[in-house]
């Protein structure tokens, strides 16, 4: 008999889904809880990421629905009578259909209600600010060039001076000072002179000659530029990025002690660093229980990551909007744990097996799990992920890289050019001084060519060594 009743009462409730399918279905009762920004208040309406996704998944499915504010203002736990509070025990008695929130996709909560396909990913990272983040080295000065540069610069500076020192024994407007300055350009004094010349000092004497003014003329030019280029590389150089972050990932984390870190007391996150078998990660939550560096809220752990040494550790989205709208905070690039956020509904059995039977009812989660991939593949989903997280703040330059000697093979044409033609004039000057000596001297253009290159470089010219000859006949 009883089995009867129990068929008679399954025919019955089997009927009347059998009604419900082909309904109208009814306003859905959609509870959420207010978190910046997937639901705030504007006035007396909702607005946010989950409001407009909540609108978008209506207009796909065609149903009206009632949003209202979790009573217990909780996203949702299991106490140890297995009761939920929050969301998802709104969900679980009944009194909501549907739950959107960042709701966190666990094996728990899928089994006490329905969950969707995720609508969003995050997972475990690291928030920052800027300017404790990042690593100063000894040699941070050298950055703005690379090593090639700066052997390209080395060479050129080398190259310059001994063209200072050539020109200055070649001109025979050198030799034409007095006594005091006849050989003022020698190798070492050509050497400080290009290098006060390049740092803008003025270090003399100057060079007379036409030649040698060519070649100093040609490594102020270099020199001005290449001072303009180092500083305005070390300026964006010194602009914060991720990879110059001291602390590029937990490991970082974990290893240095001029950081403290911590994150939210009682969250997922704390639970995903106590129940973990990495090492790493077991070290950062002995840390984290040894120092009791928790926080209260994620407002309290941004306010302490701004206020400087201190790491938050979060879920990734919340501390992106975080960076969003506290231009000093950064992010680092590791992320771990991934999980997903999605949409808790009530489970319904006999729906289920009315789905199996009668392909035209389909369960609501299963529609909005498609709707979700839809959105996401139709790119609405990174829309309002760029909606609601736009930034504030000002974009940041990007960071320079050191410059490569190609970068400035300009500027090294025109000094190889100057140098050339500054050492061409020298041996012209010579050579007519040369050629007029050979007159007086009734000797070949060559040989008195030959003997000037001979004395010069010995540091006497024809003329001194003249005067020396006739000093000693007097004598």
């Amino acid at each position: 008999m009883r089995v009867l009743e129990g068929v008679v009462v399954c025919t019955v409730v089997l009927l009347l889904s059998l009604g419900s399918c082909a309904a109208v279905r009814p306003d859905l009762t959609i509870t959420t809880i207010k978190q910046d920004p997937y639901t705030m208040s504007k006035g007396s309406q909702l607005e946010g990421y989950c409001m407009d996704l909540l609108s978008e998944l209506a207009k796909k499915l065609s149903f009206k629905y009632n949003v209202h504010l979790v009573k217990d203002g909780s996203y949702g736990r299991q106490d140890e009578s297995g009761a939920w509070n929050g969301m998802i025990g709104e969900v679980v008695r009944g009194e909501a259909d549907l739950a959107i929130a960042p709701l966190t996709l666990t094996a728990a909560r899928e089994k006490a209600v329905g969950m969707t396909k995720p609508f969003m990913q995050t997972g475990i990272s690291i928030l920052l600010r800027k300017d404790i983040s990042e690593e100063a080295g000894f040699f941070d000065f050298l950055t703005p060039f690379s090593v090639d540069t700066w052997v390209g610069i080395l060479a050129a500076y080398l190259g310059t001076a001994v063209c200072f020192c050539v020109v200055a024994r070649l001109s025979p407007c050198e030799w034409s000072q007095p006594q005091t300055e006849k050989n003022s350009f020698t190798l070492s004094h050509s050497l400080w002179y290009t290098a006060g010349a390049l740092t803008l000092q003025g270090t003399g004497p100057h060079p007379k000659a036409l030649s040698g003014r060519i070649i100093c003329c040609t490594w102020w030019l270099f020199g001005l530029v290449l001072l303009a280029c180092y500083f305005s590389n070390l300026s964006t150089s010194q602009g914060s990025d991720s990879n110059s972050l001291m602390v590029k990932g937990f490991e970082d984390l974990a290893n240095q002690q001029g950081i403290e870190y911590g994150t939210l007391s009682g969250s997922s996150t704390l639970a995903y660093f106590k129940n973990s078998n990495n090492p790493t990660y077991r070290k950062i939550y002995e840390h984290m229980e040894r120092t009791k560096s928790f926080v209260s809220s994620m407002d309290e752990g941004v306010r302490r990551a701004k206020e400087g040494n201190f790491a938050f550790i979060g879920e990734s989205v919340s501390l992106d909007l975080a960076v969003a709208r506290h231009c000093e905070l950064i992010r680092v690039h590791e992320v771990i744990g991934m999980r997903g956020y999605s949409i808790a509904g009530t489970l319904d059995l006999m729906q289920h097996i009315l789905t199996k039977t009668f392909k035209n009812c389909s369960p609501m989660l299963k529609n909005l799990s498609v709707a979700i991939l839809q959105l996401s593949e139709a790119g609405e989903l990174s829309y309002l992920r760029s909606k609601w997280w736009a930034s504030s703040c000002m974009a940041d330059p990007a960071k320079a890289s050191s410059l490569q000697p190609h970068s400035l093979k300009g500027m090294f044409l025109v000094l190889a050019l100057g140098l050339g033609l500054g050492v061409l004039l020298a041996v012209l000057e010579l050579t007519a001084k040369s050629r007029n000596g050979a007159g007086e001297q009734r000797k070949s253009c060559c040989t008195v060519l030959s003997e000037e290159l001979s004395q010069r470089f010995r540091g006497t010219t024809t003329n001194e060594k003249r005067s020396e000859e006739t000093d000693k006949e007097k004598a």
